[in-house]
């Protein structure tokens, strides 16, 4: 089973997927959590370029295809060996944001990053997605509050410098996407208390497994 997590910056899914594989953990599944970007040694190095936000210069197209790219490394070494191997895997992130962030909030078409996305994940696409959704300004009152705490030299704060218009937009592209595709998408409300964001997640999480087994 392959689920992925996806939300606006500081929406707490980290912390979410950490408690899920605990517990799936707890239950006996086989299950490992992954992310983009940055889930292979590659892959590292792609999400230092792109998170840096002194990278002032960078363009729409190279950050999309930067992201493609680590997508690309993360599907071939992480994801399908472990659904090979009968694994739950848990993504921090999957296509849906790139199909969110670069193309609802960047302006690129759509249609285009749709035929990336077919011709480089061959039919691979989550069980489940879930959207753990907040206003804009209380997530990023929670990314700054996290990357202000941070131990480590590398900046990862590009995206939470961006206008609150363009997280606006990317809060809208999840939920314009979850409104497409209800079989697929769980819409949580993460503004809530992380153990009752949990006690929801576990629940959506567990019921979609029963019915896959």
């Amino acid at each position: 089973m392959f689920i992925t997590f996806e939300g606006i910056e500081g929406s707490g899914k980290t912390t979410q997927i950490k408690l899920l594989i605990s517990l799936l953990l707890a239950k006996g599944y086989e299950c490992i959590a992954t992310r983009e970007p940055g889930a292979t040694k590659i892959g590292e190095k792609i999400r230092a370029i792109l998170l840096d936000s002194s990278h002032t210069t960078m363009l729409p197209l190279t950050e999309l295809l930067l992201y493609e790219a680590d997508r690309a490394q993360h599907v071939h070494e992480v994801i399908k060996p472990a659904l090979a191997a009968n694994k739950v895997v848990v993504s921090d992130r999957f296509f849906d944001a790139t199909t969110v962030y670069q193309g609802y909030a960047r302006g690129f078409d759509l249609e285009l990053i749709q035929q990336i996305h077919q011709v480089m994940l061959d039919g691979l696409k989550p069980d489940l997605t879930l959207i753990l959704d907040l206003p804009v300004e209380m997530g990023l009152e929670r990314a700054w509050e996290r990357i202000n705490n941070r131990s480590s030299s590398l900046p990862e704060d590009r995206f939470e410098k961006e206008a609150l218009a363009f997280h606006e937009k990317v809060r809208r592209g999840y939920l314009t996407l979850a409104e497409r595709e209800p079989k697929r998408f769980r819409v949580i409300d993460a503004s809530k208390d992380p153990q009752a964001i949990h006690k929801e997640t576990a629940e959506i999480v567990l019921s979609f497994q029963g019915r896959k087994l």
